[in-house]
C-alpha cells in the first residue's frame, strides 16, 4: 500500500533506518547508495522526497570531504527544493520529527548562505540523526 496520502511511515523509517546510521557514522557516500535504493523502489510514495532530501545532503557531506565547494552550493540548493516539496506534499509529520529530528535538520541545512564557503556547512557535517539503534516502532 502506498503512503503517499499519509505523510512518512514507520515502514518508510524502516527503509531509512541503515542510511541513518551510515550518515551517522560519517559513511556518506555509502548512506546515498543504501538510501538511493528505496528512493528508486518507492516511485509514487511521496515519502520518498524524505530519502532524496537525506541522500542529496549525504552527497553534500561527500563533497565537503573532499573540499569540493561547488559539488556542496549544489546538492545544498537542491536539497533546499526537496525539502521545500516535504512541506508541500505534506510528507513531514511525527514520525520524521521524533524519529529523524526533522526540524533541526532542515533548519542546518537552511542556515547555509547561497554564497557559501566550505566552513558554511560546519554545522550541518556535525549533526547526527537520533540513533537508530533507540528507534522503537509499534507493533503493526
Amino acid at each position: 500500500m502506498s503512503n503517499e496520502n499519509f505523510g512518512f511511515s514507520h515502514e518508510n523509517l524502516k527503509k531509512v533506518k541503515k542510511g541513518v546510521e551510515l550518515f551517522n557514522t560519517g559513511h556518506f557516500w555509502d548512506c546515498h547508495e543504501e538510501l538511493e535504493h528505496w528512493w528508486l523502489e518507492d516511485r509514487g510514495d511521496n515519502a520518498r522526497l524524505v530519502y532524496w532530501a537525506i541522500i542529496q545532503v549525504a552527497a553534500c557531506l561527500y563533497h565537503l570531504e573532499k573540499e569540493n565547494l561547488a559539488g556542496c552550493q549544489g546538492m545544498i540548493k537542491k536539497t533546499w527544493d526537496k525539502l521545500e516539496r516535504t512541506e508541500k506534499a505534506f510528507v513531514e509529520n511525527e514520525i520524521t520529527e521524533k524519529f529523524l529530528n526533522w526540524s533541526t535538520f532542515k533548519s542546518l541545512c537552511r542556515s547555509i548562505p547561497e554564497n557559501s564557503t566550505l566552513d558554511s556547512f560546519k554545522e550541518l557535517y556535525k549533526y547526527k540523526f537520533p540513533d537508530p539503534e533507540s528507534w522503537e516502532f509499534p507493533n503493526e
